[in-house]
Formats: C-alpha cells, structure tokens, sequence
C-alpha cells in the first residue's frame, strides 16, 4: 500500500469519529417483538427487517416500560419515567419541564424533524399543534393520532389541515426520504418517523400486503385459546400485512441512506412504542405485562459500530432510548434524563444499571379496565423471568427460558420461592430509584388533574 493510501486508510476511523452521526429514529406503533422472519415467526413476510438483523446491533429485551401509545411517548422525549413526565395515559399534554431529545441534540448542531404520529398533545387528535408545543422539533409534518391510514391528514408549519397521499405509512416514507436527501451532506440531523401501523384497524394495509394473508393458513402462537380462532386468525393476518408494508418502507429508508452516501455516518433506528397480543391468552393491544405487549424489536444499524450481527442481551427500557442515542452521538445528556446510557456497552462496555427494565400499568383504562379484568401493577422483566405485582399483591412470575409463552404462573409456587424473593427485592429497588409509590390509579389521576370517564379513559376529541 503507498504512504498516501495508508495516512488516508489510518484517518478514515479518527474522522469517523470527529464527525457526528445523523440519526434516523423509526417507530411503529404496536409492533410487537416476536412478529419479525429471524425473530421465528412463521407466518410473517419481513426480508428487509431480517436483512437489517444480520448487519446490525439489536437489543435482545428492549421493553415498554408502560405499554401504550402516549406514556412510550413521552419517555421517549424526555429520557424520563411516567410518573415524572406525567404521560401515564393516553390523550393528556406532556409538559415542558424537561430538556427534550430534539431541544439536546439541537443545543449540539443539529437540524431535527419528525414525521408521523405525535400523541402527546393532547388536545384534540385532529388538531393543530403549534411550536410550542413540539418540543424543540424544527421540520414538522405531524398529526396528534389518527387510525385512519387511508385518509390520513397532517399539519405542517401553518394551521391548515393537509392530506397524506393513499397509504400514510408509505408517504410519510417517501417524506422522510426527501427530507434525508435534502439534509445529506449538511451537518448532522435528528429525524424521527412514527408511524400508525400495524396498529389495529387491521384489515386497512395495502390489497397487495392483505393478498399475502391467508388467515387459514396461519399458525398460531402456543398461548392462543381455542375460543374466537377464526376472528383472531383474520386479525392476525391483517396486521402481518401492515408489518410487510412497513418492511417495504424500512428498505425504501436504507436504500436511501446508501444512496445519499450517508449510511456510515447515520444511526437507523427501527422499534416500537409497545406489541399487540393478538389473542395470546386471549387479549388483544397493550397494556397487559406479558411479552407480546412489552417485548419490542429495538435495532441499531451504524456501521461504526461493525455492521455484523450483535445482540445485547441485558434489558432496555423505554426511558434509556434517549440518552443512548445522545451518547452515541457525543452529546450531552441533560440533567433531566432518568433513562440508562448504553451507548459505552454497545461499543463492548460493561452494561449500566442492575439487568432488569420496570414495567407498569399506572392507570388502567380502555379495553383494560378493572371492570374487564384490568389493574395497576409494577413489574421487573430480566433476561430470564418475569415478574410482577399488583397492588393486592405479587401477581405474576414467568421463567421465559423455560417457558417462553408464559403459560405457567410460578407465583405461590414453593420451588420458586427464593427467586421471587430475590425478584421482589429488585423490585422494590426499581420503584424507590425511580420515586414510585405505587399507589392506586385515582391517586395519579387526581395529582395531574386528569379528567377521565368511567373507563378511566381521558376523553379526546377527534
């Protein structure tokens, strides 16, 4: 090799990591871990995903702390947990007392925007939200929630109601591109891009994703009660014709960053806000605290950090996503953030914090009210068990190596006495670090001044 080629091959890393990174934040909103080709399902089509799999870093147990829409939300924002950034049910306004991931990385250089989905505004799900209330993002092409992929409408900088183009998902992928292409090569930027699938309505995804589908043809997870098979089948089916259409966009978004020349120098983050249990035990959405609603895909793809497969093994939690992106990137973690740093371990570090994520109902509402079964509970998901109690008392333990559906409570059982102990204990620590009181739902609701109907649901406006 010449002197020049060789100075010119020995810069190439410390260039690398003068320059910061671009990071392109993408989330889906009820996809759950488990529904992926490489994850073992049988049934769903998702070559892009399992593609990325193979030549990225993925978090093994990346969890929703508090398994729905606008709580994963604001831990997300704000690096903090529920009980202090006060999203611990859908449909209520997150604050701003604490320094947002758009307002840290700006502070740092860069250009932010975000695309899709937003739902912690609330103030009607229609309305427009003014900058304000965006915390800190710049580029804004966003609506509050809407189910209605079909005709999706969106605002932009001005209060005037516009129109995504057929599927929403899809155009807000090609936004996204454009957005990329036009960002590439200017100094670093923060992206992020939410979407409203493969969340229910189920039967809504592109005729050409639904023909994949053959709801007959689908094999069920073990965990799956015989009662109401057809209707579960079917929704099934719908929904994995959202995930295939959503893996179509994740390869739209790659070949982008190829193409621009930007993939060496950007993060590509694809995960959740939470799962869908899809009838395992016979429930459906979120909220509950088995694995298919906590239990999320969580991929980093950077280059830098080896484009080989990597699987961190040691749980990861909403509130940890932000100052893991802010440390893989160089930038200051603000004061206000509660979540762990990853970012040392990802680059072959030790693992921060104790090996377990919380999990948490704070207020049970909609479908899963106390009338139909629902409660308040707080649980430790390690890499091993799962455990988790309610306020009558411990409620749940699962050993997922040995029983990966969870169909046998071990709570009570003597033999696993002292791992219940031990799991109790950790526990315990996680609600006093995170100043967890865990009280009753009323006592939550009436501190934040929330107004809710007799399901415990905030009323919104469309």
């Amino acid at each position: 090799m010449c002197l020049a080629c060789w100075l010119l091959a020995a810069a190439a890393p410390a260039a690398d990591a003068a320059r910061k990174p671009n990071v392109v934040f993408v989330f889906a909103d009820q996809w759950r871990a488990q529904a992926m080709g490489f994850a073992g399902d049988p049934n769903v089509h998702t070559p892009t995903l399992d593609k990325l799999a193979a030549c990225s870093t993925r978090f093994g147990m990346a969890v929703s702390t508090c398994p729905v829409c606008s709580p994963y939300r604001g831990s997300l924002l704000t690096g903090q947990y529920p009980l202090t950034h006060g999203v611990f049910l859908n449909d209520v306004c997150l604050n701003d007392n604490a320094v947002s991931l758009a307002q840290a990385f700006h502070g740092a250089g860069y250009r932010t925007g975000y695309i899709g989905k937003w739902h912690v505004d609330g103030h009607g799900r229609s309305s427009y939200i003014p900058r304000e209330r965006r915390h800190g993002f710049e580029f804004w092409k966003v609506l509050e929630c809407t189910h209605d992929y079909n005709h999706s409408p969106y605002y932009a900088d001005e209060d005037v109601k516009l129109q995504w183009e057929g599927y929403d998902a899809a155009a807000q992928t090609r936004e996204a591109q454009r957005y990329i292409r036009e960002q590439a090569g200017h100094g670093p930027f923060l992206l992020v891009l939410s979407w409203g699938p493969p969340h229910d309505p189920y039967q809504t995804a592109p005729e050409r994703y639904q023909a994949m589908y053959d709801p007959e043809k689908l094999k069920l997870r073990p965990n799956v009660p015989d009662e109401n098979l057809d209707k579960t089948r079917k929704k099934i089916a719908g929904y994995y014709a959202h995930c295939s259409a959503l893996d179509d966009c994740i390869g739209q978004l790659w070949a982008t960053l190829r193409e621009t020349g930007i993939e060496r120098d950007t993060i590509l983050v694809f995960t959740a806000d939470h799962g869908d249990m899809l009838g395992s035990h016979g429930r459906f959405n979120k909220q509950v605290p088995y694995d298919e609603s906590i239990h999320v895909p969580f991929f980093v793809h950077w280059p830098q950090l080896g484009g080989k497969e990597h699987v961190v093994a040691k749980p990861f939690a909403s509130p940890d996503i932000m100052p893991t992106l802010l440390g893989l990137c160089g930038v200051e973690i603000p004061k206000t953030v509660e979540g762990l740093d990853f970012s040392k371990h990802l680059r072959g570090g030790p693992a921060p914090g104790d090996g377990a994520a919380l999990i948490a109902c704070y207020a049970p509402f909609g479908q899963w009210t106390r009338k139909g079964g629902g409660r308040e509970y707080r649980g430790v998901r390690t890499e091993r068990y799962t455990y988790v109690r309610s306020l009558e008392g411990p409620w749940l333990l699962f050993d997922n190596q040995s029983d990966p559906y969870q169909m046998k409570n071990l709570c009570a059982d003597p033999q696993s006495a002292a791992v219940q102990k031990e799991l109790d204990a950790l526990l315990q620590k996680k609600l006093r670090d995170t100043h967890d009181d865990f009280q009753p739902a009323a006592t939550y609701i009436e501190k934040w001044h929330y107004v809710t109907d007799a399901s415990g649901t905030v009323r919104y406006t469309q």
